[in-house]
């Protein structure tokens, strides 16, 4: 059973990848990966209450993310935009902005109860909770009347 499905061939730049892809194969001694496009990671894990989806980004606060569910689609995205400004005396000025940002979609299992999903922002890793639902096991006899 898939935990949760990702396309890797769904990405914010579909056709520049396809067309590095076409024009550096991996054999190629010239191949290189595509700077300034980047994804964090996500670590997936399962056990029999819920499941976990870990999103490595440091530098990043709470306020920055923004997880929805919509149609049995987790969509995780952040985006970040700080400038600072340092100016002194005489001649020295220095200025330092940051943008970045990302979006991650997964489809979610049928089992997953999309009305306690949680998540918690903690030391770089932004943890969601997906938790089961709870299905009755148990089997009831049911006896039929043959007629």
């Amino acid at each position: 059973m898939a935990l949760i499905r990702w396309n890797p061939e769904q990405t914010f730049f579909p056709s520049l990848r396809g067309w590095l892809t076409d024009f550096f194969d991996d054999d190629s001694p010239m191949s290189f990966p595509v700077v300034g496009i980047s994804m964090p990671a996500v670590n997936v894990s399962e056990n029999d209450e819920a499941y976990t989806v870990e999103v490595a980004a440091p530098g990043f606060s709470k306020d920055h993310f923004r997880v929805e569910v919509q149609n049995g689609c987790l969509t995780i995205s952040a985006e970040v935009k700080e400038e600072k400004k340092e100016e002194k005396e005489g001649k020295y000025t220095r200025r330092e902005f940051r943008y970045g940002t990302f979006s991650r979609s997964f489809t979610l299992p049928e089992n997953v109860d999309e009305s306690r999903i949680a998540a918690k922002y903690t030391d770089g890793i932004l943890r969601i909770q997906l938790p089961k639902k709870h299905v009755d096991t148990s089997k009831s006899t049911k006896s039929i009347a043959i007629e």
